[in-house]
């Protein structure tokens, strides 16, 4: 991010704002001081747009490697990755 703009410049810059993000800045536009919107170059945008599908797409692409090269998890492969202690003593009383 290069630049931090409230809704109010942002409506009465527009045209400036939009030469900056074309020279490849990103601009965050922010409401009362939280951020709200951000306005990035459009090949930021297609590249963000190419990745894909987030977790859940991501999640079926690990499974179909996994089954195509014969990697099977078991129940036992996690057995040890969590603590299964119930953690310290806490006095309710």
């Amino acid at each position: 991010m290069n630049r931090r703009v409230s809704v109010a410049e942002a409506k009465n810059k527009l045209p400036a704002i939009i030469h900056e993000v074309e020279k490849g800045s990103t601009v965050e536009i922010t409401r009362y001081g939280r951020p709200v919107a951000f306005v990035v170059p459009q090949k930021d945008y297609q590249r963000l747009q190419e990745k894909g599908g987030g977790f859940w797409e991501a999640l079926i692409k690990v499974r179909n490697i996994m089954n195509a090269e014969g990697i099977a998890m078991e129940d036992r492969d996690f057995s040890d990755l969590r603590d299964p202690s119930p953690g310290r003593p806490v006095d309710l009383d």
